[in-house]
């Protein structure tokens, strides 16, 4: 990286409060609504433009509203083969956690004919009851996406988590419902019995295989 575009990126990077809430305008717009259609640089640039111009009230380069079947197409193109190619690698770390040793490979029924599996190896083994679907459960968990990255905590909160069992994504009913009070698993949760294609934007993206580190602490009817 050549002197001016280091001094460039060191000046660019947020300092006042101001400057850190317009970054955050930016980042949000780029993660929420520009990164699932995963943008070359040639195309951001062009998009770039387009925000400027649209963000100074400036003509429009082209006929904005005759494009917009297209804009929806393109988007769901682009979507739809990000979410794909997050599956297939998400499904192949699924089947890898299967082969750990002590893990079970469960298989869950979506219905239609569908099926899908999830994956729970045990880490501390526990002592109480065992959940029914209906039950409310008090946990703590960490969230993470197949390459590392820590979405949601309640270890970082400091304070477990309280739900009905039957109420959260099928790879939790399933799983927790084969737990017991003080038993930890880790769950490895492919995306149909997770967040889907469409993901949980902007944490979590379309077809993501999601691992969960879940302590089960209690269980009220």
């Amino acid at each position: 990286m050549s002197a001016l575009l280091v001094s460039f990126a060191a000046a660019a990077q947020p300092k006042t409060d101001e400057e850190k809430t317009l970054y955050a305008i930016g980042y949000l717009v780029g993660s929420r609504n520009l990164g699932p259609l995963s943008l070359k640089p040639e195309e951001m640039k062009m998009v770039e433009r387009g925000i400027s111009d649209g963000a100074q009230g400036k003509k429009a380069a082209t006929d904005v509203e005759a494009q917009m079947e297209k804009v929806n197409a393109f988007a769901q193109g682009r979507s739809n083969a990000a979410s794909d190619k997050e599956k297939a690698a998400g499904r192949e770390y699924a089947e890898k956690a299967a082969k750990e040793a002590g893990a079970k490979k469960i298989e869950v029924d979506l219905g239609g004919g569908r099926k899908s599996f999830f994956v729970s190896k045990t880490l501390k083994p526990g002592d109480g009851p065992t959940p029914a679907p209906s039950d409310k459960v008090k946990v703590n968990y960490e969230g993470r996406l197949t390459n590392g990255t820590v979405f949601d905590s309640s270890y970082k909160r400091g304070q477990p988590a309280e739900f009905p069992l039957n109420g959260v994504i099928k790879c939790w009913t399933e799983g927790v419902q084969r737990m017991k009070v003080n038993e930890k698993v880790r769950l490895t949760c492919p995306s149909d019995v997770a967040y889907g294609d469409h993901g949980h934007p902007p944490t979590i993206p379309g077809g993501a295989t999601l691992v969960f580190d879940v302590e089960l602490l209690g269980v009220s009817k």
